[in-house]
């Protein structure tokens, strides 16, 4: 009897030691210890802890991310604007003035910005209309498969924040639904957001364009027309998350300006709520750029957030790594810059 109690005693003691280190794994590994990995583990345990007075019910445990800038890069330029710039090189003669076609061809961002925004809308169309979005879909698939990044040469999807992938997957295990809002095209990123974020379709909310019935004999397409429906960036954020959800999230992240009505919406909600701002601090391993920015710019924001509470994250401190570990020593093999 004294022996059964004793291999009982060594059982339970044996799970116990196996049981702590399980309880206290670290949810973001990459994220350095400090006050913003602190705040944002402290609202994820509130928020799901049913002993405390911020605690929420998982239908209400909704947070919405920014893409560009915030899951992955961003800069010298739009990843999707990348996409639109290679497939422009080939416009057909005429579809676009010499001047424009020869600062797509010599990827003259200033002189593109300069065109504002038809400039850049109709080498988007060039790329983003004549299609089904089927066939959209494939062509940008087998761009993100053969592309390279023109400073970095790693492929566009493997450019994504290795910090924020912990991040998602920390909040989907606390029963949270993570969802993309961006400015970024919604039939573009539904092509990678699941595979590279975990993020199905349904939960990318972006700017649409305009969609048009084609049927020929018994099959039914959607062609892509071109020009902008609707823009999700700036006031559009928080009107597309209101007409997808229902509400506001409880939590926002983002990263420039365009992000600012989104994360004031979602934080000046009742109960419990967070905004976190990601702010790109990084020379060494990244790109640092914040007020003066052509691309991603971040003043606002900055100024927003001090008063608002928000979590700044400054990329240089708070982050380990940026890109997956494996990623950081050197670029693909066949990268061609």
């Amino acid at each position: 009897m004294l022996m059964k109690r004793l291999v009982s005693h060594l059982a339970l003691l044996s799970l116990t030691m196996l049981m702590v280190p399980l309880a206290r794994a670290d949810p973001l590994p990459t994220w350095a210890p400090g006050d913003t990995k602190s705040a944002i583990i402290d609202f994820v345990e509130t928020t799901t802890d049913p002993e405390s007075d911020s605690y929420l019910p998982e239908s209400r445990r909704i947070a919405v991310f920014d893409n560009d800038g915030t899951l992955w890069s961003e800069q010298p330029y739009y990843f999707q604007l990348a996409y639109a710039l290679d497939r422009a090189e080939s416009a057909p003669a005429g579809i676009l003035s010499d001047e424009l076609q020869a600062a797509v061809n010599e990827r003259d961002l200033a002189t593109l910005l300069e065109g504002g925004d038809e400039a850049l809308l109709e080498i988007l169309n060039v790329s983003h209309s004549g299609m089904s979005v089927e066939a959209f879909q494939a062509d940008v698939a087998d761009w993100l498969a053969k592309a390279r990044h023109p400073e970095s040469g790693f492929a566009y999807d493997q450019m994504v924040f290795q910090p924020m992938l912990e991040l998602l997957g920390y909040l989907r295990d606390a029963g949270y639904r993570t969802y993309i809002v961006s400015g970024g095209g919604v039939d573009f990123m539904r092509v990678f957001a699941e595979d590279v974020y975990g993020i199905p379709p349904q939960n990318v909310i972006g700017s649409t364009g305009n969609l048009e019935v084609s049927r020929e004999g018994e099959r039914l397409a959607l062609i892509k027309r071109g020009d902008i429906a609707f823009l999700d960036d700036v006031d559009g954020k928080p009107i597309a998350i209101q007409r997808t959800l229902g509400g506001r999230p409880a939590m926002a992240v983002g990263n420039s300006d365009g992000d600012v009505p989104m994360m004031i919406w979602a934080t000046e909600g009742e109960g419990p709520r967070l905004g976190v701002l990601i702010h790109h601090t990084d020379d060494a391993r990244e790109v640092a750029y914040d007020r003066e920015s052509a691309i991603g710019k971040l003043d606002q924001g900055l100024d927003e957030a001090a008063s608002r509470d928000w979590v700044v994250v400054d990329m240089a401190a708070d982050w380990r790594t940026i890109y997956a570990p494996d990623l950081q020593a050197s670029p693909a093999s066949d990268a061609t810059p």
